[in-house]
């Protein structure tokens, strides 16, 4: 407990009397009425360094993973930009958009891929940071930019492929078409329920 002077303001001993600067009279800290403008003031710094600190942490965690993975390369960069176009012809502009604007695109997997471990993959992104790996297989076994495309898409959201054009009747032979559609049956089965007769796709 201690006393403070009303006419300098100074803290004294809880023992004194009088002030002893000015001789002032005290009055116990404990009594005084909190200044409810400094309390509104403390919490809103208080805030405001948390939600700074947050966002440095945030920040530092997203570069982190932009610079744990190489870049595309030009002829890379030149096939995905390709794939982007054809979505946008189709109709998929905000997918487009969002891929040709907001994605940032690495070659490999950056550390926090690589600490988990995964079978082979096309592509894999980083939600919500909109960093998004393509795999050397993404180069390599698509037949064209419909399935390049169809594999970026998918990484957007739920893929439409009726819209893309990315159907069994044009694709059933490609490998992407392939191995997408094993990984998926054994995932949601219950879309597959005709058979693996010719690879049929019983959402079509």
């Amino acid at each position: 407990m201690s006393k403070k002077c009303l006419n300098c303001r100074l803290v004294n001993l809880p023992i004194a009397v009088r002030c002893a600067r000015c001789e002032g009279e005290l009055i116990e800290t404990s009594s005084l009425k909190p200044n409810r403008r400094s309390t509104v003031r403390t919490v809103t710094v208080r805030a405001v360094i948390c939600t700074g600190v947050c966002v440095v942490a945030v920040l530092a965690f997203y570069v982190s993973l932009v610079m744990s993975a190489k870049p595309l390369d030009i002829d890379q960069k030149y096939t995905v930009r390709q794939a982007i176009r054809l979505l946008r012809d189709k109709g998929f502009t905000t997918e487009a958009m969002l891929l040709d604007n907001f994605t940032v695109y690495r070659s490999d997997d950056n550390w926090l891929n690589a600490s988990v471990a995964k079978e082979s993959a096309y592509a894999a992104t980083n939600f919500p940071f909109e960093i998004m790996t393509l795999y050397s297989d993404f180069f390599t076994y698509p037949v064209d930019d419909v399935e390049r495309a169809a594999i970026l898409l998918h990484e957007a959201k739920h893929l439409n492929r009726a819209a893309l054009g990315w159907t069994r009747d044009r694709y059933l032979s490609s490998a992407v078409w392939t191995n997408i559609r094993r990984q998926t049956i054994e995932t949601v089965p219950h879309l597959f329920v005709c058979g693996d007769k010719n690879l049929g796709d019983c959402t079509e």
